[in-house]
């Protein structure tokens, strides 16, 4: 375990580790072509030591209350360990606690965790662009929510880390790929709604539907308030916990964050106002492109009409996991804009800086 770093100082760490491998990314999309020898090296040596990096932080991080929820996660291990169990949900997730207690620490289990959040992200990174897939994995990091769902929120990080996996086999192995949709649903319920949204996408394939349905969900949560958190609550969306974050009381959790969130919303717009630009602008054609962004666009119009929940993070968290790829895709895959690369480099700096001013200027 990494304890030579202060438990209290990790997310600094992290963030301002991160700050600076941005900073060297623009550098290097300002000065470099991107089909360039160097730029084609670069990408390669620096995906891995980020991956590394990253990897090696969460993944070796000690046990500390500092990280909220790996220790509740940390007394279930342990629980399962004395044969103090009873599962009767997220069947997944539960029976991979009961196996690694048979054959490793609980130190190795949160390795494990790590592994299956990160390896999908940096795999799919790879796959889909050979050549610039550093900045593909950086975009992935740079997310807001990426160091939090890796340290605290660690079951739902890996459902939708699992999810991504599903992508991966996209076209290559159909089987694969619904395997791994409903390993992502037995390690976190609530996932159906953006396994939903997915199918959803290959029998409604107009995205111009989507973006009207999402205007209209931003005209009902300001118009119509908590009604929506109500009804879903209601309807007993994804399992009881999940109801509970949309009627907790802001005082019961550090997380909480309450009202109309503009800034979130203006965070969870931006991606679908630049697809815009790409598909109906810049002409940009690509099935998986267009089916996960009409996926993020219902996932986030549902978040959008619960807005103003204690919890709605985690409701947000199931589009927001995407919210780079709708980002970056188009970019890495074809010429759209001039000085392409050098705008990629613009487009990173404004992302971690939005990531920056809410986990640092607003907390």
């Amino acid at each position: 375990m990494f304890d030579f770093i202060p438990v209290e100082y990790y997310k600094d760490v992290f963030y301002y580790g991160l700050g600076f491998i941005v900073i060297v990314a623009i550098f290097h999309t300002q000065i470099l072509k991107h089909d360039s020898q160097k730029a084609i090296g670069f990408n390669i040596v620096a995906g891995w030591l980020l991956f590394i990096s990253v990897f090696a932080l969460i993944g070796f991080r000690p046990i500390n209350g500092v990280f909220i929820d790996m220790t509740t996660y940390a007394h279930i291990f342990q629980r399962y360990q004395f044969g103090n169990y009873n599962i009767e949900s997220d069947y997944g997730f539960s029976y991979f606690i009961l196996g690694c207690t048979k054959i490793m620490t609980v130190e190795w289990f949160f390795t494990i965790c790590a592994i299956i959040y990160i390896v999908p992200v940096f795999l799919v990174s790879k796959k889909w662009f050979p050549n610039y897939y550093f900045y593909a994995f950086l975009l992935f990091v740079a997310s807001m929510s990426f160091y939090a769902y890796g340290t605290n929120g660690i079951r739902n990080g890996m459902a939708t880390s699992l999810f991504i996996m599903a992508l991966y086999f996209y076209r290559a192995n159909t089987a694969l790929m619904i395997f791994f949709f409903v390993l992502a649903y037995s390690f976190h319920n609530s996932m159906l709604l953006a396994i939903a949204a997915f199918i959803v996408s290959f029998f409604l394939t107009d995205t111009k539907k989507y973006y009207f349905f999402y205007l209209l969900a931003i005209l009902l949560s300001i118009t119509m308030g908590g009604i929506w958190e109500n009804l879903f609550a209601s309807l007993g969306f994804g399992d009881d916990r999940f109801a509970s974050y949309l009627t907790k009381s802001a005082d019961e959790s550090r997380f909480a964050s309450t009202g109309f969130r503009y800034d979130f919303l203006l965070y969870s717009a931006a991606p679908i106002l630049l697809s815009f630009n790409y598909k109906y602008i810049k002409g940009y054609e690509s099935v998986i492109y267009t089916r996960i962004l009409n996926t993020y666009i219902i996932a986030n119009g549902f978040w959008v009409m619960v807005i103003r929940a204690n919890f709605s993070n985690r409701f947000a968290y199931l589009s927001w996991f995407l919210m780079a790829i709708v980002i970056f895709y188009p970019l890495l895959d074809k010429q759209l804009w001039n000085d392409q690369f050098k705008k990629l480099g613009y487009i990173i700096l404004i992302y971690y800086f939005f990531t920056y001013f809410i986990m640092y200027l607003l907390r």
